[in-house]
């Protein structure tokens, strides 16, 4: 391969290699929709890992069918990739957009080199009380209504859509995530006017629903890029306009609970994607890792640090009950 680089993302390194510089991701990645900056703190450019946590080779070619192979942790990919990168229908599910290959590969190498495990997930800390609330869903759960309603509170930014943790000799570790959300347009407009940028104040109509924008809110993180053993406060939430009053249901049975955390962890690794509307690629779960997520899903409903957790039902405007008391 004539051009080679690498990338990192916390602590997972990955050598780059292709045929085309052109196939090659941007360093640093734009705040747009598809960024990783919606998944991930930071993707950085480094010099090609002598000794990288996986690797992506990329031959592009000028016609015939998109293939893809996986042999122990390096990926290969054959085919007319920026052909497809301007015919798919969504961007963010091809190689390097925020549903895409590389952020599903980085999740599997974080968890499967380093121990680190990857909710789906917003986070906020409670700076005075060191207390972290991770508000775990998918998409449609309510995780964005907590985000902004948490921030409007005075609660600091830890991450909009990935929370990260390991257990470490020190505690039970946390690490910081994304710092851009992409939100519904109407959703600021109608419902969080604060944090919609001046420019788009003024859209009106069904176009403030039809689009979203990757909104920055690194002004608001945390001062802490890492937290050790805070208070944890664990919500599964569902989250619907019209419902009256909070309900929240405590998670008390420990598998229960593990389930649930179990559940949230696999779902990005596990899951297969369809990249650029025609190339399946399976998920990289095994039953050994699977095994090893289920027993940390276990040890960290049953961690000392854990002060709280439940599934909410509620309305946007009450999602917050007695979760901060």
């Amino acid at each position: 391969m004539l051009h080679r680089t690498g990338a990192q993302i916390l602590e997972a390194t990955v050598g780059l290699e292709s045929n085309s510089r052109t196939l090659l991701p941007r360093f640093p990645p734009p705040v747009e929709v598809p960024s990783l900056l919606t998944d991930f703190r930071e993707v950085r450019e480094i010099p090609y890992p002598v000794r990288p946590d996986g690797r992506i080779v990329l031959a592009q070619t000028r016609s015939g069918p998109a293939a893809y192979s996986l042999s122990g942790r390096t990926a290969v990919f054959h085919g007319p990739f920026l052909d497809l990168e301007r015919k798919t229908s969504d961007i963010r599910f091809s190689l390097w957009g925020n549903q895409g290959f590389l952020y599903r590969f980085v999740l599997y190498l974080l968890e499967s080199r380093h121990g680190i495990f990857s909710f789906h997930a917003a986070g906020l800390y409670e700076e005075r009380a060191n207390r972290l609330f991770v508000v775990a869903g998918g998409a449609g759960s309510g995780k964005t209504v907590y985000l902004l309603s948490g921030l409007a509170k005075g609660l600091s930014l830890f991450s909009t859509e990935t929370v990260h943790f390991r257990f470490e000799a020190g505690g039970l570790t946390w690490f910081k995530g994304s710092l851009v959300d992409n939100i519904r347009l109407g959703t600021l407009v109608h419902d969080f006017p604060e944090f919609c940028p001046r420019e788009l104040g003024g859209i009106r109509g069904d176009a403030v629903w039809r689009n979203k924008i990757a909104l920055d809110l690194s002004a608001r993180q945390s001062s802490q890029d890492k937290l050790v053993q805070p208070s944890l406060v664990l919500v599964f939430p569902h989250i619907e306009e019209g419902r009256p009053g909070f309900l929240a249901h405590p998670l008390d049975d420990p598998n229960t609970a593990a389930k649930s955390v179990f559940d949230n962890l696999s779902q990005k690794i596990a899951e297969t994607v369809v990249l650029y509307d025609r190339l399946p690629v399976p998920g990289f779960d095994t039953a050994a890792l699977a095994g090893k997520r289920l027993k940390a899903s276990q040890a960290l409903v049953k961690h000392g640090s854990v002060e709280r957790i439940a599934a909410v039902l509620s309305n946007p405007a009450e999602c917050w009950g007695d979760l901060m008391k």
